[in-house]
């Protein structure tokens, strides 16, 4: 008997282990026939210097000169990847939090639970293709931003405290960080609305019966927090983090972006621009694999 269950959670976690297959083949069949040839393109591109000609141009190997240029002749590229790389943990962190708290909020029983929830979806569609043209384009929302900063001119909070903190000598340099992500948490609830979804459904797994088993044992609801809750969600932290670190390094306002697009368009030199765009993509890589190595000792891995 106890040898055909275990059969039967083999074929389970077989059918499930081909499920998953299923899904990520469409992204691996695309990766592979578009993505593969350009990738390592770019690579080699990165130790050539490129020379444009008449509908065609030639790679001539220069070693790691790209790479040099990229480090100690260029006056702002290592400035601009410290900054975006600073702000990157930065929003990271701040957007994991937010959207945890927000989802254990939205959890909870109240009236109008189903339209609430929608307003936080609504980043995400905001966030996506036309709409954040449209979002950036439209006169409207620029007049109404306008609107409402003059209409707040005198009265910012985050100013008087960080005023009041500078005065008393507490004002650092990481109370400046912080008081960033404050006014600019439009854009921190705008990168949520996924990180929000996925928290949320983790959120509704977890059986009641640990809650009433952990109010039985005498805990508070901040015990059951970190007893119960933050354990039995804590692989979709690590989820999260991987998902906003790539999503944060696409971003539209990304300085590095923005300075590579420059080499490469104004400029035209597109080997520079590969070896900037292969130190920000390794850099980015080897801080996610840390980071998740990190996270992962931490997650609870139920049965």
């Amino acid at each position: 008997m106890e040898k055909k269950k275990k059969h039967k959670l083999v074929g389970l976690e077989k059918r499930k282990a081909i499920a998953g297959y299923c899904f990520i083949a469409p992204f691996i069949i695309g990766f592979l026939i578009f993505m593969i040839r350009p990738f390592f393109q770019s690579l080699y591109m990165s130790f050539t210097n490129v020379e444009l000609g008449a509908g065609k141009f030639d790679m001539i190997w220069s070693g790691l000169e790209n790479y040099y240029f990229s480090f100690r002749k260029d006056p702002d590229y290592v400035q601009l990847l410290t900054t975006e790389l600073l702000r990157m943990v930065l929003y990271s962190f701040a957007i994991i939090v937010f959207s945890f708290f927000v989802s254990l909020i939205l959890n909870q029983k109240f009236h109008g639970r189903a339209l609430v929830r929608a307003v936080f979806f609504l980043p995400v569609i905001l966030s996506s293709g036309v709409m954040l043209g449209l979002e950036s384009n439209n006169q409207l929302v620029a007049s109404l931003q306008q609107t409402v900063e003059e209409a707040t001119v005198g009265i910012n909070v985050t100013d008087g405290l960080k005023t009041i903190l500078t005065t008393a000598g507490v004002g650092t340099r990481a109370f400046e960080w912080v008081f960033e992500v404050i006014d600019n948490i439009y854009d921190v609830a705008l990168a949520s609305g996924i990180q929000i979804i996925i928290f949320l459904s983790g959120l509704q797994t977890i059986p009641r019966s640990m809650y009433e088993a952990a109010d039985i044992e005498g805990c508070t609801a901040w015990e059951s927090l970190w007893k119960v809750t933050f354990p039995m969600i804590s692989s979709l932290f690590l989820v999260n983090w991987v998902y906003t670190v790539v999503d944060f390094c696409m971003r539209s306002d990304n300085e590095v972006i923005d300075k590579i697009q420059k080499i490469m368009i104004e400029q035209q030199n597109y080997g520079a621009a590969s070896a900037m765009t292969w130190i920000y993509f390794l850099i980015v890589i080897a801080f996610v694999g840390v980071t998740s190595l990190a996270i992962s000792k931490g997650v609870y891995y139920g049965d």
